[in-house]
């Protein structure tokens, strides 16, 4: 039930202030942004799935703001850095033990950051010519579905906060993973 609670409370949270910042997003953000938010039942319901299964899965202190920024690679070995949590959280939630799931969701929703910046960086720079966008997509999608998993769909809305808060410039991102997990 605090599962449910806490991904409940955060998508009526993040919407919220979504709503509020809706008119200060770029045209094609207000419009996923839009389409975001005519899919809140959608989401909740989704988060509600969590109250039909008796969940006896461990719980245990995690990193809680793992992403590829918090892993540096020395040649040889990779070491995690900062284990304080997600920064913006009041100290006494950081603490709480959690599933290290997800840390995992986390991390993926950073590969997916990677992959769509890489392929925006390249078409940008001029690397591949615009047209071969649709099918380097494509196969950046079909990759990335692969190494995911549905329970995403809770981080996405919990990074669309940061993002409202911290880089509206990926706030379009952020709305378009949303989409593309309820459509899976």
């Amino acid at each position: 039930r605090s599962i449910y609670q806490y991904a409940r409370n955060l998508t009526g949270q993040v919407f919220l202030l979504l709503k509020e910042r809706l008119n200060t997003l770029p045209s094609a953000s207000q419009d996923l942004a839009q389409a975001v938010l005519q899919r809140q039942a959608d989401i909740l319901g989704r988060f509600r799935l969590v109250l039909d299964h008796k969940i006896t899965a461990k719980r245990t202190r995690c990193h809680g703001d793992y992403h590829l920024a918090q892993v540096l690679y020395t040649g040889k070995d990779f070491i995690v850095v900062d284990f304080e949590g997600q920064p913006s959280r009041p100290l006494s939630e950081r603490r709480i033990k959690r599933s290290p799931l997800r840390d995992v969701a986390s991390m993926l929703l950073s590969f997916n950051y990677a992959v769509t910046q890489a392929l925006h960086n390249e078409i940008e720079s001029g690397m591949h010519r615009s047209e071969h966008f649709p099918v380097m997509d494509a196969w950046s999608r079909f990759w990335y579905g692969w190494v995911s998993a549905t329970f995403l769909l809770e981080k996405a809305v919990a990074a669309l906060n940061y993002e409202l808060n911290n880089r509206p410039e990926w706030v379009e991102l952020t709305l378009q993973r949303i989409l593309n997990l309820l459509e899976r």
